[in-house]
């Protein structure tokens, strides 16, 4: 499929203003996302917040179908809810680890799910276990298949970890952890919606995303995948009468499906815009949009490469959108300034978000600057314009 660049662009208004390389922050959302969501923000101000939802009743049921058909999942294996962090917080923590239990994950591993891992660690005893890296950066998967015994009770990787444009082997990942019996919890943040998904050929057990990202959806939405055949073995951390049904005094049964991993309080407007984005996505093509993304993520790289002092740094075989690069004599944070000051948006990696991947490089930051379809090669022909542009005294 060819895309329309100019008309994508036109339907995003504030391509006029600004150049946004942060799509991997928050993308600049289209038209109909944003409209989808004012009108029921003014439906909900004209009937009130209950009426609003029950007139969208049938438009959010749909949701879940939009969302499902994104990673080749059925609607009953998706629940809906804030962000990225609460999908992944809600699937991590259903599951129970005892003392020798191993936790295996990446070393780019983003730092929410590790700082998670380290807290059920202390109260289990459970054991956290980096895989180590191949030479490209990615997860070495000789040293999974070490690493994979009966201690084993959890696989938790991120697809494309926030610091850089690589994109981990998961389907690689998911045979081995369906050969070995052991689930596998994918962090498809910066994944969804700027690659193609299907949690089937993957064969993970659980998968957690946002919709501020590639999927140019609100911020404060997110999903949860869950595997049917993993469901039954969950109960969520947390639960309330959205999630369980109080059948007794001494008793409550949860619901049969993901939405068990739900609450009942939602931001149904933007619910409705992240399936505005989802649809959106599906008929541009995700195979497309990769296609799109990946060639100008490789111009891009290229054309730092030929900036003296400039080093991209962006690991793995497979890469995608996020590019990531530092200059020598200027921090990170100073070029992101100095580049916002005109317009242009990237934003910062450091230490804190992904560790033990930093300490590994010795790097102490990294300017990201994360393309989406909807950008153009003048904006990157402008963005080393700008970079490159001698400073004042």
């Amino acid at each position: 499929m060819t895309m329309d660049i100019a008309a994508l662009r036109r339907d995003t208004p504030a391509c006029a203003s600004v150049l946004h390389f942060n799509n991997a922050g928050s993308s600049l959302p289209p038209a109909v996302v944003v409209d989808t969501v004012l009108e029921h923000l003014r439906r909900e101000a004209t009937v009130g917040g209950y009426e609003a939802e029950e007139e969208a009743g049938e438009r959010l049921e749909a949701v879940y179908g939009s969302v499902a058909r994104l990673i080749g999942a059925a609607p009953d294996e998706i629940a809906l809810v804030e962000n990225a962090t609460r999908a992944w917080d809600m699937a991590f923590y259903s599951l129970r680890f005892g003392p020798g239990d191993r936790i295996l994950t990446a070393r780019t591993e983003y730092a929410s799910n590790y700082i998670a891992f380290l807290q059920v660690a202390r109260r289990t005893g459970a054991e956290i276990v980096p895989i180590p890296s191949d030479e490209r950066g990615a997860v070495s998967l000789p040293a999974l298949d070490r690493l994979l015994d009966e201690r084993v009770k959890l696989i938790a990787i991120t697809h494309v970890p926030t610091n850089g444009g690589l994109v981990n082997p998961a389907e690689e990942i998911g045979r081995r952890a369906r050969s070995a019996g052991v689930p596998f919890l994918l962090d498809a943040c910066q994944s969804v919606g700027q690659l193609p998904l299907d949690v089937e050929a993957i064969g993970c057990d659980l998968l957690s995303a946002t919709g501020r990202k590639y999927l140019r959806g609100p911020r404060g939405t997110g999903f949860l995948y869950v595997r049917r055949a993993l469901l039954d073995r969950l109960e969520p951390p947390f639960l309330d009468l959205h999630a369980a049904r109080w059948t007794a005094p001494d008793r409550y049964e949860l619901r049969p499906d993901a939405r068990r991993f739900e609450n009942w309080e939602s931001y149904v407007a933007g619910r409705l815009g992240l399936g505005a984005a989802a649809e959106y996505a599906l008929r541009l093509g995700l195979p497309a949009i990769r296609d799109r993304v990946g060639a100008l993520a490789e111009r891009l790289r290229a054309r730092l490469s030929e900036i003296p002092g400039v080093t991209v740094r962006d690991l793995g075989e497979r890469r995608c959108g996020i590019v990531t690069f530092t200059r020598a004599g200027e921090d990170a944070a100073a070029i992101k300034a100095r580049l916002g000051a005109q317009a242009i948006h990237v934003s910062v990696s450091t230490a804190a978000g992904t560790l033990l991947d930093f300490e590994d490089r010795g790097i102490p930051d990294l300017v990201r600057a994360s393309v989406h379809y909807y950008n153009d090669e003048p904006e990157i022909d402008r963005f080393v314009a700008a970079l490159t542009a001698p400073q004042g005294p």
